[in-house]
Protein backbone atom coordinates (compact mmCIF):
# COMPACT_ATOMS: atom_id res chain seq x y z
CA UNK A 1 0.00 0.00 0.00
CA UNK A 2 2.85 2.60 0.96
CA UNK A 3 3.61 2.62 -3.06
CA UNK A 4 0.54 2.80 -4.07
CA UNK A 5 -2.03 4.60 -1.75
CA UNK A 6 -1.55 8.58 -1.85
CA UNK A 7 -4.99 9.01 -0.79
CA UNK A 8 -6.78 7.90 2.59
CA UNK A 9 -10.54 8.38 3.15
CA UNK A 10 -11.80 8.11 6.47
CA UNK A 11 -15.30 7.52 8.08
CA UNK A 12 -15.79 9.59 10.96
CA UNK A 13 -18.59 8.04 13.27
CA UNK A 14 -18.05 5.06 15.02
CA UNK A 15 -14.32 5.36 13.03
CA UNK A 16 -12.37 8.34 14.59
CA UNK A 17 -15.24 10.13 16.79
CA UNK A 18 -16.37 8.48 19.76
CA UNK A 19 -20.33 8.21 18.83
CA UNK A 20 -21.21 6.42 21.86
CA UNK A 21 -19.32 7.99 24.04
CA UNK A 22 -19.83 11.46 22.97
CA UNK A 23 -23.77 10.25 22.76
CA UNK A 24 -24.05 8.82 26.18
CA UNK A 25 -22.78 12.45 27.23
CA UNK A 26 -25.24 14.70 25.26
CA UNK A 27 -28.19 12.38 26.46
CA UNK A 28 -27.05 13.05 29.85
CA UNK A 29 -27.35 16.55 29.70
CA UNK A 30 -30.32 16.19 28.21
CA UNK A 31 -32.23 13.51 30.85
CA UNK A 32 -30.21 15.91 33.78
CA UNK A 33 -32.17 19.11 32.33
CA UNK A 34 -35.59 17.68 31.49
CA UNK A 35 -36.31 13.97 32.20
CA UNK A 36 -34.45 13.40 35.68
CA UNK A 37 -36.52 9.75 36.03
CA UNK A 38 -34.64 8.63 32.71
CA UNK A 39 -31.49 6.58 33.40
CA UNK A 40 -29.29 7.52 30.83
CA UNK A 41 -27.40 3.77 30.73
CA UNK A 42 -30.32 1.82 31.07
CA UNK A 43 -31.61 3.94 28.04
CA UNK A 44 -28.60 3.94 25.83
CA UNK A 45 -28.50 -0.09 26.21
CA UNK A 46 -31.79 0.33 23.79
CA UNK A 47 -30.69 3.28 22.01
CA UNK A 48 -27.71 1.79 20.63
CA UNK A 49 -28.70 -0.90 18.59
CA UNK A 50 -31.73 0.69 17.42
CA UNK A 51 -29.96 4.08 16.51
CA UNK A 52 -27.89 1.48 13.91
CA UNK A 53 -30.70 -0.33 12.81
CA UNK A 54 -32.95 2.79 11.92
CA UNK A 55 -28.95 3.63 10.23
CA UNK A 56 -28.78 1.18 8.54
CA UNK A 57 -32.34 1.65 6.74
CA UNK A 58 -31.12 5.23 6.46
CA UNK A 59 -28.39 4.13 4.08
CA UNK A 60 -30.39 1.74 1.66
CA UNK A 61 -32.72 4.66 1.45
CA UNK A 62 -35.53 2.96 3.53
CA UNK A 63 -36.07 5.78 6.09
CA UNK A 64 -35.64 9.08 5.55
CA UNK A 65 -34.11 11.83 7.75
CA UNK A 66 -36.73 12.66 9.67
CA UNK A 67 -37.91 9.27 10.81
CA UNK A 68 -34.47 8.36 11.60
CA UNK A 69 -34.76 11.36 14.17
CA UNK A 70 -37.99 10.04 15.31
CA UNK A 71 -38.08 6.59 15.16
CA UNK A 72 -34.61 5.94 16.82
CA UNK A 73 -35.98 7.75 19.92
CA UNK A 74 -39.86 6.46 20.15
CA UNK A 75 -38.58 3.25 19.76
CA UNK A 76 -35.83 3.83 22.79
CA UNK A 77 -38.61 5.38 25.09
CA UNK A 78 -41.02 2.53 24.52
CA UNK A 79 -38.36 -0.17 25.01
CA UNK A 80 -37.39 0.91 28.90
CA UNK A 81 -41.49 1.92 29.15
CA UNK A 82 -41.48 5.45 29.28
CA UNK A 83 -44.10 7.69 28.89
CA UNK A 84 -43.48 10.79 26.06
CA UNK A 85 -45.16 12.28 24.02
CA UNK A 86 -44.07 13.03 20.60
CA UNK A 87 -43.97 17.47 21.04
CA UNK A 88 -41.21 15.98 23.64
CA UNK A 89 -39.68 13.62 21.13
CA UNK A 90 -38.99 16.12 19.14
CA UNK A 91 -37.51 18.58 21.12
CA UNK A 92 -35.11 15.90 22.25
CA UNK A 93 -34.04 14.37 18.64
CA UNK A 94 -33.47 18.73 18.34
CA UNK A 95 -31.25 19.31 21.36
CA UNK A 96 -29.75 16.03 20.85
CA UNK A 97 -28.13 17.46 17.83
CA UNK A 98 -27.25 20.32 19.05
CA UNK A 99 -25.67 18.87 22.50
CA UNK A 100 -23.74 15.62 20.64
CA UNK A 101 -20.83 17.96 18.39
CA UNK A 102 -20.26 19.68 21.71
CA UNK A 103 -18.25 16.75 23.31
CA UNK A 104 -14.62 15.57 21.43
CA UNK A 105 -13.91 11.99 22.50
CA UNK A 106 -12.22 10.01 19.95
CA UNK A 107 -10.79 6.70 19.69
CA UNK A 108 -7.77 5.55 21.03
CA UNK A 109 -4.86 6.53 19.16
CA UNK A 110 -6.51 8.63 16.61
CA UNK A 111 -4.81 12.11 16.87
CA UNK A 112 -1.40 9.98 16.85
CA UNK A 113 -2.27 7.89 13.95
CA UNK A 114 -3.37 11.10 11.95
CA UNK A 115 -0.46 12.87 12.83
CA UNK A 116 1.37 10.18 11.40
CA UNK A 117 -0.40 9.82 8.45
CA UNK A 118 -0.93 14.00 7.65
CA UNK A 119 2.15 15.06 5.04
CA UNK A 120 2.57 11.84 4.32
CA UNK A 121 -1.14 11.01 2.31
CA UNK A 122 -3.90 13.40 2.05
CA UNK A 123 -6.57 12.81 4.28
CA UNK A 124 -10.02 13.07 3.33
CA UNK A 125 -13.63 12.11 5.38
CA UNK A 126 -16.51 10.39 3.80
CA UNK A 127 -19.62 10.33 6.15
CA UNK A 128 -23.24 9.46 5.89
CA UNK A 129 -23.57 11.95 9.08
CA UNK A 130 -25.79 15.10 8.60
CA UNK A 131 -23.79 17.91 6.95
CA UNK A 132 -24.10 20.38 10.10
CA UNK A 133 -23.69 18.39 12.47
CA UNK A 134 -20.70 16.58 11.42
CA UNK A 135 -18.98 19.42 10.82
CA UNK A 136 -19.30 20.89 14.11
CA UNK A 137 -17.60 17.50 15.51
CA UNK A 138 -15.07 17.92 13.01
CA UNK A 139 -14.13 21.43 14.37
CA UNK A 140 -15.09 20.47 18.30
CA UNK A 141 -12.87 17.79 18.19
CA UNK A 142 -9.75 19.37 16.30
CA UNK A 143 -9.87 17.49 13.47
CA UNK A 144 -10.50 20.04 10.69
CA UNK A 145 -7.19 20.86 9.78
CA UNK A 146 -6.43 16.84 8.81
CA UNK A 147 -8.46 16.25 6.20
CA UNK A 148 -8.39 18.02 2.62
CA UNK A 149 -11.91 17.58 1.66
CA UNK A 150 -15.01 16.51 3.39
CA UNK A 151 -17.88 14.74 1.71
CA UNK A 152 -21.18 13.52 3.14
CA UNK A 153 -24.05 12.46 2.23
CA UNK A 154 -26.34 15.46 1.67
CA UNK A 155 -23.90 17.40 -1.09
CA UNK A 156 -23.32 14.36 -2.92
CA UNK A 157 -26.70 13.30 -3.12
CA UNK A 158 -26.33 9.27 -1.79
CA UNK A 159 -25.24 7.79 0.70
CA UNK A 160 -22.51 5.05 1.87
CA UNK A 161 -22.78 2.11 0.22
CA UNK A 162 -23.81 3.74 -3.04
CA UNK A 163 -20.87 4.35 -5.48
CA UNK A 164 -21.82 7.99 -6.19
CA UNK A 165 -20.57 8.97 -3.04
CA UNK A 166 -17.50 7.58 -3.72
CA UNK A 167 -17.72 8.72 -7.18
CA UNK A 168 -18.16 12.08 -5.40
CA UNK A 169 -15.65 12.11 -3.18
CA UNK A 170 -12.73 11.10 -5.59
CA UNK A 171 -13.55 13.72 -7.98
CA UNK A 172 -14.01 16.42 -5.23
CA UNK A 173 -10.28 15.03 -4.10
CA UNK A 174 -8.36 14.97 -7.00
CA UNK A 175 -8.21 11.43 -6.63
CA UNK A 176 -8.79 7.54 -8.41
CA UNK A 177 -10.06 4.46 -7.33
CA UNK A 178 -6.24 2.83 -7.45
CA UNK A 179 -4.33 5.54 -5.33
CA UNK A 180 -7.16 5.42 -2.49
CA UNK A 181 -8.24 3.68 -0.03
CA UNK A 182 -11.41 3.63 2.50
CA UNK A 183 -11.12 2.77 6.34
CA UNK A 184 -14.40 2.83 8.09
CA UNK A 185 -16.53 0.78 11.11
CA UNK A 186 -19.11 -0.82 8.92
CA UNK A 187 -18.47 -3.78 6.95
CA UNK A 188 -21.70 -2.89 4.62
CA UNK A 189 -21.53 0.74 3.90
CA UNK A 190 -17.55 1.67 4.48
CA UNK A 191 -15.92 -1.55 3.04
CA UNK A 192 -18.19 -3.53 0.91
CA UNK A 193 -19.43 -0.26 -0.55
CA UNK A 194 -15.78 0.73 -1.20
CA UNK A 195 -14.93 -2.82 -2.38
CA UNK A 196 -17.65 -2.69 -4.52
CA UNK A 197 -17.02 0.35 -5.96
CA UNK A 198 -13.38 -0.51 -7.41
CA UNK A 199 -11.22 0.75 -3.81
CA UNK A 200 -9.37 -0.53 -1.44
CA UNK A 201 -10.39 -0.81 2.32
CA UNK A 202 -9.70 -1.45 5.52
CA UNK A 203 -12.62 -2.39 8.29
CA UNK A 204 -11.67 -0.65 11.69
CA UNK A 205 -13.16 -3.49 14.22
CA UNK A 206 -12.04 -2.58 17.62
CA UNK A 207 -15.04 -5.42 18.89
CA UNK A 208 -13.39 -8.21 16.68
CA UNK A 209 -16.53 -9.06 15.10
CA UNK A 210 -15.46 -12.52 13.32
CA UNK A 211 -15.62 -11.47 9.49
CA UNK A 212 -13.91 -13.22 6.50
CA UNK A 213 -10.30 -13.51 6.38
CA UNK A 214 -10.15 -12.10 2.85
CA UNK A 215 -11.22 -8.69 4.78
CA UNK A 216 -8.12 -6.60 5.55
CA UNK A 217 -8.80 -5.29 8.92
CA UNK A 218 -7.66 -3.64 12.44
CA UNK A 219 -8.56 -3.44 16.07
CA UNK A 220 -6.80 -0.12 16.68
CA UNK A 221 -6.27 2.88 15.07
CA UNK A 222 -2.20 2.58 15.46
CA UNK A 223 -2.41 0.06 13.65
CA UNK A 224 -2.41 1.89 10.03
CA UNK A 225 1.51 2.67 10.66
CA UNK A 226 2.09 -0.82 9.81
CA UNK A 227 -0.30 -0.53 6.80
CA UNK A 228 1.27 3.32 5.73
Amino acid sequence: MKTTITHIFFDLDHTLWDFDTNSQLAFDKIFRKDHPLVVTQHFLQHYIPINQACWRLYEMDQMTHQELRYNRLRQSFDAIAYDIDDEQIECIAVEYLNFLPEFNHLFEDAIDTLDYLKGRYQLHIITNGFAATQFKKLHHSKLTDYFETVTNSETAGAKKPNPVIFEHALAVAGASKTNSIMIGDSLTADVKGALDFGMRAIFFNPNLVPVDQSIVQIANLAELKTYF
